[in-house]
């Protein structure tokens, strides 16, 4: 008792075959990683302990690169940690950027 199937329309054959390939392909390829991205630009930070006498100009000119003004460095760092200037207090760790 063989049943014969019959294809009655050959676009939507067509079209379910082409959606399943691209789902197996999809799944395989999520699951192995394969479309995973690596980026030179990520960003990248330093951890520093401010200690105490530390102001936040001083870090700011430490860290940051000789041809960037170190007033948008300051305002960098104040934003990545969520603070201002005048909340820094010895002790406390904060995040400063990498300038490559």
């Amino acid at each position: 008792m063989n049943k014969k199937y019959r294809i009655t329309s050959k676009f939507r054959f067509t079209a379910f075959l082409v959606v399943a390939i691209l789902c197996i392909f999809t799944i395989i390829g999520t699951l192995t990683g394969i479309n995973t991205v690596s980026s030179s630009s990520m960003n990248q930070y330093n951890q520093v302990k401010v200690e105490l006498g530390d102001t936040l100009w001083e870090i700011a000119s430490e860290y940051g690169p000789a041809d960037m003004d170190v007033r948008q460095v300051v305002h960098e760092i104040c934003q990545l940690n969520d603070i201002t200037a005048g909340q820094l207090e010895a002790g406390q760790k904060i995040i400063v950027p990498v300038y490559l």
